[in-house]
């Protein structure tokens, strides 16, 4: 069990990173896929490089700094987030399960919303974006989920324990990858063989009061009573709704002191919206990995750095 588990390795969570492990906790940071510092070209306007320096160069060296100071730092997608013990957190992800006493959350704010008709038309009348916040309300139902990653087929497990038949849209992308790992599941969970993929490229989403179902650009159709859209890897206002955690827009809602709604659960960076620069992401890294070792010590008095 780690003290703090942070999730990102951008700016924010890198800074978090290293006020937290300064502070002698133990700490694990989870980051998966490119991020937006990577995409950077060239970064003109940090303190410190007159010359500017490239995204990828900033990124690498802020990994390269947590890792000399101890800190583990694993090439993982988290696929899920849940309380463990009335005192810890679990997170699920591609290279196991780990245990923390606090986390927090410094993905930037993935979240992705296709260009597909129809679709912001009926949110909330049938398109969601959370399995585990609106999946009771398709029991019995079919359903299909918008993605080609892990993340998608996550969604879809959950959604195969509540409704009739579930099916994963892949809406033309390379499915590979994901149709091995759902292969996987269907030998061990027979749940999974609810689930389906359909690589045809979406036209619309179809529907008046509520979805009624989805048309391709060959001119078939799928009948679905819901679509759940889960695109790329999970964001951090996907994982704030699975907790519960108070969201403003699409960006989590966090204090001065970074903290969210719920004990323990820190978030800083672009998840908290406003000016999306590296210099509020480290400074609200800072606050966050400070914040999140009091609220540990205060917790369990942890001071061996584990």
């Amino acid at each position: 069990m780690y003290d703090i588990i942070i999730i990102g390795a951008g700016p924010a969570g890198i800074s978090a990173a290293l006020y937290a492990r300064r502070e002698n906790l133990s700490v694990l940071v989870l980051h998966h896929g490119a991020s937006q510092l990577e995409k950077a070209h060239s970064i003109e306007n940090y303190y410190g490089f007159p010359h500017g320096i490239s995204g990828q160069e900033l990124y690498e060296t802020g990994i390269a700094q947590a890792l000399a100071l101890g800190i583990q730092v694993t090439d993982a997608e988290v696929t899920d987030i849940q309380p463990a013990t009335e005192s810890s957190y679990s997170v699920t992800a591609s290279s196991g399960s780990y245990e923390a006493a606090a986390l927090i959350i410094a993905t930037g704010n993935k979240k992705l919303r296709p260009a597909i008709e129809g679709l912001s038309e009926l949110e909330g009348k049938g398109v969601s974006y959370c399995a585990v916040c609106d999946g009771f309300f398709y029991r019995g139902k079919r359903t299909c989920v918008i993605g080609s990653q892990r993340y998608a087929l996550e969604e879809a497990l959950h959604l195969a324990n509540i409704a009739a038949a579930v099916t994963i849209l892949t809406n033309g992308e390379n499915a590979s990858g994901l149709e091995s790992l759902l292969a996987q599941e269907q030998q061990r969970n027979p749940a999974a063989q609810k689930i389906t993929v359909e690589k045809r490229k979406i036209a619309a989403v179809q529907g008046g009061t509520s979805v009624e179902g989805v048309r391709f650009t060959d001119g078939g159709t799928l009948e679905s009573n819901g679509v759940f859209v889960a695109l790329g890897s999970a964001g951090g206002a996907d994982f704030a709704k699975k907790l519960g955690l108070k969201l403003a827009g699409d960006s989590i809602d966090a204090g001065a002191d970074m903290a969210t709604n719920a004990p323990g659960i820190y978030a800083c960076g672009n998840v908290t919206g406003g000016l999306l620069q590296i210099s509020k992401a480290v400074y609200e890294g800072a606050v966050a990995g400070l914040s999140a070792a009091r609220y540990v010590r205060s917790r369990t008095g942890a001071a061996d750095g584990k």
